[in-house]
């Protein structure tokens, strides 16, 4: 029971993290860092069985990662081509083809270096290796809570349901994308309507981008409306073009109609988790639920947000990648030296 001791701390500290604020990149990690340390735990445990039963255990456990690594860089290489023929070609939309490609460069170094046998590739494959592993750790523990975090209900009446934008359609139309959003808004918003007679206010977010003919506002104000919501009951923020300008300037509406207010923020479910730290940089007094995505655009909606989280804790993991490089190099130069 010694080798779960660390699991369980680990678990402990999730716990009371996510109970001080479920906004938390760090919840992510904690959650990574448990299931890490279950597993090893387990593996340390491998040697207190039969032979047949511990070679079974062994086998499963480097042939599963490696079944899954190769099935994960098809299925990215085939929503990649999905997304060309359906979203076009632009970068955006070539995130999950590019990292099904790199699993597969890696995987084709990785059997150079068996063909070849020389220390200089293989210390530069393994140190690629870790790294990747590193980034690969960051990512899964992103995946793992962004999912759970995407679980959660909202409980109790709200003032206001803020609404993200995005971009439009012909400059005033409003995409598939957004207006999965504005449902799920609506939906909020007859909920309570219906529970309590009190509706919240459905404040809509988004400035007016330089090819659009009206703002991101407007036009999802419009849409609602459409919908049949009252048009008292909208509320227009159209000045923001990012999603923390969303959050600031939405804030600062909701703060002056009332400073104890409550709110919920709704964007796509790929989107939860970065708009909820964002919601916890910025003040905003509200969880953040997700609105249904269409499956093939999701992966690569995924790792877009992965990468932009990535990068906002940039000092923290470059410096680990750094580090890991670091190591990585003396060990080709003291396998290359032997």
């Amino acid at each position: 029971m010694v080798a779960f001791a660390l699991a369980a701390l680990l678990f402990l500290a999730f716990c009371v993290s996510v109970r001080q604020d479920r906004r938390r990149f760090s919840n992510a990690v904690l959650l990574g860092l448990t299931f890490l340390s279950v597993f090893s735990a387990l593996f340390l445990q491998v040697g207190k069985l039969p032979t047949w039963a511990a070679v079974t255990v062994v086998v499963i456990a480097f042939a599963s990662p490696a079944f899954a690594t190769l099935a994960l860089g098809i299925f990215l290489v085939r929503n990649g081509l999905v997304m060309i023929r359906k979203e076009g070609f632009r970068p955006a939309n070539l995130l999950s083809m590019l990292a099904g490609l790199t699993i597969f460069a890696l995987i084709a170094l990785l059997a150079l270096v068996g063909v070849v046998g020389s220390p200089l590739l293989g210390g530069i494959a393994g140190t690629l290796t870790v790294v990747a592993g590193y980034v690969s750790f960051v990512f899964f523990c992103f995946l793992g809570y962004a999912f759970l975090y995407g679980r959660i209900k909202v409980r109790g009446d709200v003032d206001h349901v803020v609404m993200l934008g995005s971009g439009l359609v012909g400059g005033d139309r409003v995409p598939p994308l957004l207006a999965s959003r504005l449902r799920k808004g609506q939906q909020i918003y007859e909920a309570q309507l219906a529970r309590t007679g009190r509706p919240p206010v459905l404040l809509v977010s988004g400035g007016k981008g330089s090819d659009e003919k009206v703002s991101e506002a407007r036009a999802m104000a419009d849409w609602l409306i459409a919908q049949g919501v009252p048009e008292q009951h909208v509320v227009l923020e159209d000045r923001s073009t990012t999603t923390e300008e969303n959050m600031l300037f939405s804030r600062d509406i909701m703060t002056a109609h009332d400073p104890a207010y409550r709110c919920v923020v709704v964007t796509n479910n790929f989107h939860a988790f970065r708009a909820a730290m964002l919601a916890r940089k910025t003040g905003v007094n509200g969880q953040v639920l997700g609105s249904p995505t269409a499956k093939y655009y999701w992966p690569s909606a995924t790792i877009r947000e992965f990468v932009a989280i990535f990068w906002e804790h940039r000092v923290v993991n470059l410096s680990i990648c750094a580090l890991l490089t670091v190591f990585g190099a003396l060990g080709t130069l003291a396998a290359v030296l032997v």
